[in-house]
C-alpha cells in the first residue's frame, strides 16, 4: 500500500457483513478493499449529483436571462425558416424571368 490509510471502525448489522463478506469472498477481497471501493463510487456519485445540480442552477439562470430579454425585446412569433424559403423561390422566380 502506497497511500497512507486511516481505520475507521463501523458497526454492520449481521445481514450487511455476511452480504459483504460473501461479495469479498467472491471476488478474492477484503471486506476492506470492497467497502473503500464502495465508499469511493458513493464519494463520486456525491461529486458528479452535486455537478449536475451546479449545472441545472445555470441553466435556470440561463432560463431566466433568456426570458427577460424576451420581455425586453420581444418575440419572433412567425415562421422565420419558412419566410426565407418563400423569399428564395421568390427570387429564384425572377431570376428566371429575367428580372434580375
Amino acid at each position: 500500500m502506497n497511500k497512507a490509510m486511516y481505520r475507521a471502525q463501523i458497526l454492520l448489522e449481521p445481514e450487511q457483513h455476511t452480504a459483504l463478506a460473501d461479495a469479498a469472498q467472491r471476488e478474492h477481497r477484503s471486506i476492506s478493499d470492497l467497502v473503500r471501493e464502495i465508499v469511493g463510487e458513493w464519494l463520486a456519485f456525491q461529486d458528479s449529483d452535486a455537478q449536475r445540480q451546479r449545472e441545472l442552477g445555470a441553466l435556470d439562470e440561463l432560463t431566466k436571462l433568456r426570458l427577460r430579454i424576451q420581455e425586453q425585446h420581444g418575440v419572433y412569433h412567425k415562421d422565420l425558416i419558412e419566410e426565407v424559403r418563400l423569399e428564395r423561390d421568390a427570387n429564384n422566380d425572377r431570376v428566371w424571368r429575367g428580372e434580375i
